[in-house]
């Protein structure tokens, strides 16, 4: 990482379907050896299978399942005088944001149904309804973060 200067954030296009700039980037890090189209057809089908099951707008259920998995507070490493501990910090929103798709598309990826459209349908509906694994890690993240709130004052 560069110590002169930020490195300066890409923009990317909008989805071609929803006009949605979180739906490119949940797309983007689905897709695996640059072959988008082959993300682009899971997540739509994904979204597919959430209207058809749940009656329901995709993107309305894709939102509300990113705003039940992200984050409000982590633990970051600190070293002080030899003893290293766990100090719960705030998390940037857009760190959330990048946290919640990794723990969605991690989630998914781990459910045994049979094709990947199957298993992000299903996560993102367990997601929207506040169950699911991805939402259990940021219940575990929180505790973490709870579980250390004596060292609070190390924030820096």
């Amino acid at each position: 990482m560069s110590r002169r200067h930020r490195a300066e954030k890409r923009e990317i296009n909008p989805d071609p379907k929803f006009g949605d700039l979180i739906v490119t980037k949940f797309m983007n890090a689905i897709m695996l050896d640059g072959k988008k189209s082959v993300a682009e057809s899971i997540v739509y089908g994904a979204f597919d299978s959430v209207q058809n099951k749940s009656k329901q707008e995709p993107l309305v259920v894709f939102h509300a399942a990113l705003d039940n998995i992200a984050p409000h507070v982590e633990v970051r490493s600190r070293r002080v005088g030899g003893a290293t501990y766990q100090v719960p910090v705030d998390v940037r929103p857009e760190r959330r944001q990048a946290l919640a798709i990794r723990w969605l598309i991690t989630a998914a990826r781990k459910r045994n149904e049979t094709t990947m459209v199957d298993r992000l349908s299903g996560e993102l509906l367990d997601a929207s309804n506040n169950r699911g694994s991805a939402v259990k890690k940021r219940e575990d993240t929180h505790k973490m973060a709870d579980a250390n709130r004596a060292f609070s004052h190390y924030r820096w």
